[in-house]
């Protein structure tokens, strides 16, 4: 790979984060500020093209690496077959999220080539969780889920009832799995330990019993609403939901 990249290994939680900094800014940059150039060369009609950022915080699309196992762990794959498919700024925050699972893998494999021990490895994940993450960079996520908290505070007693409604219902629709609507306490908190586990397919943040979900039939991946542009009006009209990944595989070659 070229960038600057190849051949450096950090070897102290310091040089690590130095590193996971480094790399991170340069796929801040492909996303933001130099989001044109990195469309253009996403380009669908080439074959799996990963992004890749480097400790000089330069950013490089290219394929993956050939030699197997790689030398670090790999980017995700085929980012360039979903650019048509979707809204380009649901498109960018996908590729977001998985710039930042990278970063985390390339990170941890450092702490466990050279045998971070349990302090080190909890030193090393505070500080990079001091950091936002690059779906908040790429999305605001940072003021919008200040602005969300405040909000929920505010409305919380006179809107739980309402919004657990709505969750319950949508899910009802969209999921075998679903739990029957149900204005009890008891199946409210049933409802919260069912899904309290579950990640979104988009954003990767945790079910919330006050936030509007919807399930895809397709690949049985649940979604906030929000992330996937699907609000609990439009859900009603909705008879077979497909997320934008697997509404794009039927594009795919």
């Amino acid at each position: 790979m070229e960038g600057g990249g190849a051949q450096y290994n950090p070897r102290t939680v310091e040089e690590v984060f130095r590193d996971f900094k480094g790399r991170r800014a340069g796929m801040i940059k492909a996303l933001t500020t130099g989001v044109e150039e990195f469309y253009q060369q996403c380009d669908p009609e080439k074959e799996n093209l990963c992004l890749y950022g480097f400790p000089s915080e330069q950013w490089e699309v290219n394929l993956p690496a050939e030699e197997v196992p790689p030398e670090l762990p790999e980017p995700a794959l085929g980012i360039n077959f979903a650019r048509d498919g979707m809204q380009e700024k649901d498109w960018l925050s996908l590729v977001a999220v998985h710039s930042d699972a990278w970063l985390l893998s390339v990170a941890f494999y450092f702490g466990a080539r050279f045998g971070f021990d349990k302090a080190d490895r909890k030193r090393l994940f505070n500080m990079i969780n001091d950091l936002p993450t690059i779906f908040e960079v790429v999305t605001g996520g940072v003021a919008k889920k200040q602005t969300k908290e405040k909000s929920l505070v505010s409305n919380h007693s006179s809107n739980k009832s309402k919004s657990n409604s709505k969750v319950r219902e949508s899910q009802a629709k969209h999921s075998k799995a679903s739990q029957p609507k149900d204005e009890e306490q008891g199946l409210d908190e049933e409802d919260e330990d069912e899904h309290g586990e579950t990640l979104c397919g988009a954003c990767g943040e945790n079910y919330a019993s006050d936030e509007f979900w919807i399930c895809c039939d397709a690949c049985e991946k649940w979604f906030h609403g929000k992330c996937v542009k699907i609000t609990p009006a439009r859900a009603e009209h909705i008879k077979q939901y497909k997320c934008p990944s697997c509404s794009n595989k039927r594009a795919r070659p």
